[in-house]
């Protein structure tokens, strides 16, 4: 966000085709007349106040656009949309031009808007009695103070007389909300929103940086910049940061450790080194380093402990076996005891002149049923579960190659180390590029774990992990519910499985019905 000191000058330059080599289309919500009134009402309660520096007459935002965007839409409507919806959001009057670079690599919009609102009548002061005022326009109480010394009003002091309007108020004050240091991330997450809202594919989406999130942000190095080099230098440490912060969420490390470290060993290290030698820029790669240095550290521990878990619970499960078996051999080694057989017990059959009396149809009564609810619905989360575990899957099998040339590293360093006498005249160099073919290597690897998720539409890692836990939580409580419903409904949902002395007995009653075939009825007594 820009401070414009010249707004009808800078309204002019961005609206003018002949200074403008793609201009597409400007819009404005107000006539130009607006503009020079809100400039001079600006530049009097400047002097009034008596501020030093440079009057603010209005500001600018300037709104990168998806470059898939002049194929899509007209660009006349999509300036007035993205110019009407701040002026309804906030009040005040815009104008705007929709532009490309030269090399059209950048299409993007400036809006300029007031930090004031018109008022809807002015508000006028009338002077009682003359009123003098001297060069700076500031009110004086007698006319003395305005003369020179041949008693003539000196250049540039003003008097008015009474009965005129010596202040006319056309706007109100300045809205603080531009001035505040959140207002500039709000205006972000508003245009990022509303960009999102116009863009079709997923993984062209706009995401905002979080300043207190995990990551570094890198700077744009802009044309001409003397210091580029040094942001430039700057731009790889910060780099190295976030993919080892990456790195660290893919291996399971607590993201409130990595807070900690970036807290301790960046934030509070920067502020101590500005306190101590001021802004010193040069300074920043250094701390940078040593803060990744403490993550890969931390990242080490957390693999470390996660393998001694691992192996800790394969024996315990090789042990568990190996006692099951010893279990199994003892039994079959003893003596076998042979259960007596089991009396059958066969159910009485009613005598034949047994009476059963019947009830009235009208005298049994209808047992209402029981509803039973649907089965329970998978969510939209649980949905997406399978698919995020592959990448889950895909990342852990990255991060296993990471950890392997970590390991073949350290055998180099350790190789290198102990190098004596002529052999580490001889190998040092060889061991020397090996290792730092080996450090491009798992630099590559590190930051091909953001490619990974960036090809499945996610902007970083911690955004991937925090859809992959939420999907599972989901799932997990959908299986809950399921398992819930399955117990206390499925018997009455489904009718109930038959046993086999149900069938058996079934078989025989269709066997032995008058109207059976003879072939049967002769089969089923000689099987007997």
């Amino acid at each position: 966000m820009s401070k414009l000191h010249n707004v009808r000058g800078r309204i002019t330059y961005i609206s003018s085709y002949a200074k403008q080599e793609n201009l597409y289309a400007v819009y404005e919500t107000t006539d130009r007349h607006y503009w020079t009134e809100l400039a001079r009402f600006n530049q009097q309660e400047f002097l009034k106040s008596g501020t030093e520096g440079k009057c603010i007459e209005a500001r600018e935002l300037i709104i990168a656009l998806p470059e898939s965007f002049p194929d899509l839409y007209d660009p006349d409507r999509l300036l007035q949309m993205f110019t009407n919806r701040f002026k309804e959001k906030y009040g005040v009057e815009c104008v705007s031009a929709l532009h490309h670079n030269k090399r059209k690599t950048n299409y993007h919009i400036h809006l300029i808007f007031s930090e004031r609102e018109l008022l809807p009548e002015p508000i006028e002061k009338i002077a009682t009695r003359n009123m003098f005022y001297n060069e700076q326009k500031k009110h004086v109480r007698t006319k003395k103070e305005i003369l020179d010394d041949s008693g003539n009003v000196r250049k540039g002091c003003t008097i008015i007389k009474k009965g005129e309007v010596y202040e006319r108020t056309l706007f109100t004050a300045k809205n603080k909300l531009f001035k505040q240091e959140h207002y500039l991330d709000e205006a972000k997450r508003f245009y990022t929103d509303l960009i999102n809202l116009l863009i079709e594919d997923d993984k062209e989406k706009l995401h905002i940086f979080d300043k207190n999130g995990l990551y570094l942000a890198t700077k744009k190095i802009g044309k001409n910049n003397p210091k580029a080099e040094q942001i430039k230098e700057n731009n790889e440490v910060r780099m190295l940061w976030n993919h080892e912060v990456d790195r660290a969420i893919v291996s399971q490390v607590p993201e409130d450790e990595i807070r900690q470290i970036k807290q301790k060993w960046i934030r509070e290290r920067i502020r101590l080194s500005i306190d101590v030698f001021g802004k010193c820029p040069e300074k920043l790669a250094g701390i940078i380093t040593t803060a990744t240095a403490k993550l890969a550290l931390l990242i080490s521990k957390v693999l470390t402990a996660a393998r001694e878990l691992k192996n800790k619970l394969f024996h315990e499960t090789l042990e568990k076996e190996y006692v099951n078996k010893a279990v199994i051999k003892a039994e079959y080694s003893a003596d076998v005891v042979i259960a007596p057989a089991k009396e059958t017990i066969t159910e009485p059959e009613p005598p034949e002149n047994t009476i059963i009396a019947a009830v009235p149809e009208t005298e049994i009564a209808e047992q209402p049923k029981p509803q039973i609810p649907s089965r329970p619905v998978m969510p939209p989360e649980a949905i997406a579960f399978s698919r995020l575990q592959k990448v889950k899957v895909t990342l852990d099998k990255h991060n296993n190659l990471i950890s392997e040339a970590e390991r073949e590293r350290t055998k180099l360093e350790l190789e290198l180390s102990d190098l004596k006498g002529l052999a580490r005249l001889t190998k040092k160099k060889d061991l020397e590029s090996r290792i730092a073919a080996k450090n491009e290597e798992i630099r590559t690897l590190k930051a091909g774990l953001s490619g990974i998720v960036r090809q499945h539409g996610f902007a970083t890692v911690q955004d991937f992990y925090t859809a992959f836990y939420t999907a599972q939580r989901a799932t997990e409580a959908y299986q809950q519910e399921c398992t819930k419903w399955e117990e206390t409904y499925e018997e009455k949902a489904t009718p109930k499985a038959e046993t086999m002395h149900e069938k058996i007995q079934r078989y025989k009653e269709k066997v032995d019905r008058p109207n059976a075939s003879q072939p049967y009825r002769n089969r089923d007594k000689g099987a007997r």
